[in-house]
């Protein structure tokens, strides 16, 4: 699988804990471990699904040298840096490189609803804080801003800015703005995931990579040898793992339980306001698991 800065087959893990709430560094190894044995090339730390609006800057910088000294030999690390406030996430870009990161996260500002040239401003600023190639996050459901298509050609011309992570689903503004701008392009939404590799994109930043990793890397890989027809097969065996993770609840919580489940972490404990998933809940994914063979 060719790869790139950022890794293709890339899953946004989640942080493990334990059961009193404290950072479980054993755990994060193990778990990095555990998904770039099952195919991932890359990996992104204290993202959203890391539970980063959660944890403070001192246990992400932990975090990420725990997942660089376990797998940074075998895989690109991305740290997730974004925050609403311009000089905390260059201050965060600066401590995470030095932590050891390869690359970087942006998401866009969320809260403060700033125009789209303070936007633009903003990625450059904190992409420009370090020499890491940077990722820029769009994804309006969480952040109540979309980048515009004018913001994201903009984008492409700062530099280390070298790709977007696309949680809006606009396919069609996509599949123009690969051919304009040249970034590398990552669905940011696993239901879009065949999609957006069937229009070019690059690859994936996936929560449900915690559970299946192997498909989805089965995935890029049919997709690259244009085996539409077994692409098609994959995609159809992970939709119902999709759905039990990312339709009932906050992904997180699903891919914690599920991982949790399998035995690879030893707590599924999320911080308020979070919550742990409920029984029935738990209850899909485990039948789910048991009938993709997973559990």
């Amino acid at each position: 699988m060719t790869t790139t800065p950022f890794g293709r087959m890339v899953t946004a893990m989640v942080t493990p804990m334990h059961d009193d709430g404290t950072l479980d560094l054993d755990g994060a190894q193990k778990l990095a471990s555990y998904l770039v044995d099952r195919g991932n090339d890359g990996l992104v730390v204290n993202g959203t699904t890391g539970e980063s609006a959660t944890t403070t800057d001192e246990e992400n910088v932990d975090l990420v040298r725990a997942v660089v000294e376990a797998v940074g030999d075998r895989a690109r690390i991305t740290a997730g840096v974004g925050t609403n406030d311009t000089a905390h996430s260059v201050a965060a870009a600066r401590n995470l490189a030095a932590a050891g990161a390869h690359a970087a996260l942006i998401v866009t500002p969320y809260y403060n609803k700033p125009p789209q040239a303070g936007i633009v401003e903003h990625f450059r600023a904190v992409a420009g804080a370090t020499d890491l190639p940077a990722m820029a996050y769009d994804i309006p459901g969480r952040t109540g801003m979309a980048l515009t298509s004018d913001t994201i050609r903009a984008l492409a011309d700062v530099p280390n800015i070298a790709a977007l992570k696309d949680a809006k689903g606009d396919l069609a503004a996509g599949v123009q703005l690969m051919a304009e701008t040249g970034l590398a392009w990552y669905s940011g939404d696993d239901a879009l995931n065949l999609p957006w590799l069937a229009l070019g994109a690059t690859g994936m930043v996936s929560t449900v990579g915690n559970v299946d990793a192997a498909r989805l890397a089965a995935l890029i890989a049919a997709v690259d040898a244009g085996d539409l027809a077994k692409a098609r097969t994959l995609n159809d065996e992970l939709a119902p793992l999709i759905a039990a993770v990312m339709n009932v609840t906050q992904g997180c919580i699903q891919a914690k339980a599920a991982l949790h489940l399998l035995g690879v972490i030893d707590s599924d404990f999320c911080r308020l306001p979070l919550l742990p998933a409920p029984e029935d809940h738990r209850a899909l994914l485990r039948d789910t698991l048991t009938n993709l063979g997973l559990l």
